[in-house]
């Protein structure tokens, strides 16, 4: 008789790993029904229960979560093995999991995903936009993109892109209505846009620099938002000034629907790296993107 131990193993670590039965199923290429019935055989030949499920959330229970604990990281060695098998016959495989944020990622990610699937159509890439900060090795992901400062030392980085600059805009109609800040303490008389990070619920201050000096402004503002595409929709709309990198915002800057104000203070920022653990680095699917992003960015004239 066949061991059915591991029956239903990777249906359980995926909802637990996405807290959803329908996200599982759309990472496995499955029905959530089969994905639900995996899970349920799985608890009913151990005699635990691993999920707690009602009508809105999916969460593990203690049996689940110790269990998650202990077989993620082995399933992750696992699904290395295959894909360095799989390199051996020259062809990169399984899922490449990537974290970004939601705005410069997404512009990124943009410009390789094709040429990725084209080189690696073996893998799939599953792509998560999260502005807050994510740990890689928790959270399951093969590498993320991110801006230098929030890194940690840990990582091995590629950088993507040269010094990022950064802008204080609003709409000419705003500019108008309330005047051009001349120093970054006039913020404080301006209605201002400001930014929440997702995670930890911070509201960051900007930066400014004088005469060699960083400082920071922590401006007021009645509008606080997660999403700094929102954030640049309000200020194109006149409600306030923003504090937005030059990558995103470029184009309305270009055409004129937002324009730059105290430009002489606003420092450039480290840009945005590719990064990953040093362990995983040799897997065949995250060496083929980590050459690719490598070959993008000289191309934009960014060194080694």
């Amino acid at each position: 008789m066949a061991d059915t131990s591991f029956d239903g193993l990777r249906a359980f670590l995926t909802v637990a790993e996405l807290k959803s039965f329908t996200a599982a199923a759309a990472r496995l290429g499955v029905t959530t029904t089969a994905v639900s019935k995996a899970v349920k055989l799985l608890e009913e030949r151990h005699g635990a229960i691993l999920l707690q499920r009602t009508t809105r959330n999916v969460a593990l229970t203690e049996a689940g979560a110790a269990l998650f604990a202990t077989l993620r990281g082995a399933v992750d060695q696992i699904d290395q093995a295959f894909a360095a098998l799989h390199a051996a016959n020259g062809r990169p495989s399984g899922t490449l999991r990537l974290t970004m944020p939601r705005a410069l990622g997404a512009l990124q990610i943009a410009a390789l995903a094709e040429r990725f699937r084209q080189r690696c159509p073996d893998v799939t890439l599953d792509i998560a936009l999260d502005d807050g900060a994510v740990d890689l090795v928790a959270a399951g992901f093969d590498a993320g993109i991110r801006l230098g400062q929030a890194l940690a030392q840990d990582m091995v980085a590629v950088r993507l892109t040269p010094e990022l600059r950064w802008s204080v805009l609003g709409s000419p109609d705003y500019l108008a209505r309330a005047g051009r800040p001349a120093t970054p303490e006039a913020l404080a008389g301006h209605q201002t846009l400001r930014y929440r990070f997702p995670g930890s619920g911070a509201l960051p201050r900007w930066s400014f620099v004088r005469d060699g000096q960083a400082f920071q402004v922590d401006t007021g503002g009645a509008v606080i938002v997660n999403d700094t595409t929102l954030i640049r929709q309000f200020a194109l709309a006149g409600m306030g000034l923003a504090y937005l990198p030059d990558m995103e915002a470029g184009a309305d800057i270009d055409a004129g629907r937002l324009e730059r104000v105290l430009a002489s203070f606003v420092p450039p920022t480290s840009g945005l790296f590719l990064y990953f653990p040093v362990r995983t680095q040799h897997q065949p699917k995250l060496r083929a993107f980590i050459d690719l992003a490598r070959e993008h960015a000289h191309a934009g004239g960014v060194p080694d």
